[in-house]
C-alpha cells in the first residue's frame, strides 16, 4: 500500500497538481483520509524523502522538493540501485567487499582521468 501512496504522490508532483514548495497532507490526515495506518503512510513520506521527491522540515511538516533537490535525489535513487546491483553480481562471483571497494575507487578514479 505504501509504494501505492508514494506512486500517486509522484504522478501529482509529475502532472503538475503539486508544484515544488507545496505542502503535503500531515501523515496522520493522510492515513486517515486513505483509512490505512500511520505506519503505511509514515513509510512512504520517508522513503520519497530519501529519494528527494519530497523534504520534511521537523514542526513545519512535509513539502514537495524543488527541482533541483528532485534532480539530486533522481540521481541517488539511480545511483543506488546501480550499487545494489553491482553489489549483488560481486556476490554472485563471492568477491570479497574489500575487492569490491577497490575496484569503485579504481572505477572513480578512471571516470576523473577521463574528465
Amino acid at each position: 500500500m505504501y509504494l501505492q501512496i508514494m506512486e500517486q504522490i509522484r504522478l501529482r508532483i509529475a502532472a503538475g497538481d503539486w508544484p515544488a514548495g507545496k505542502e503535503l497532507p500531515s501523515i496522520r490526515a493522510l492515513a486517515a483520509d486513505l483509512q490505512v495506518s500511520v505506519i503505511t503512510v509514515k513509510r512512504a513520506y520517508l522513503d520519497l524523502e530519501s529519494e528527494g521527491v519530497i523534504v520534511t522540515r521537523h514542526g513545519k511538516g512535509s513539502f514537495v522538493a524543488d527541482a533541483q533537490d528532485l534532480a539530486i535525489g533522481m540521481h541517488h535513487a539511480e545511483l543506488d540501485t546501480h550499487l545494489r546491483a553491482a553489489a549483488g553480481i560481486a556476490r554472485s562471483l563471492a568477491m570479497k567487499h574489500n575487492e569490491l571497494i577497490d575496484r569503485l575507487r579504481q572505477a572513480m578514479r578512471d571516470e576523473g582521468e577521463a574528465q
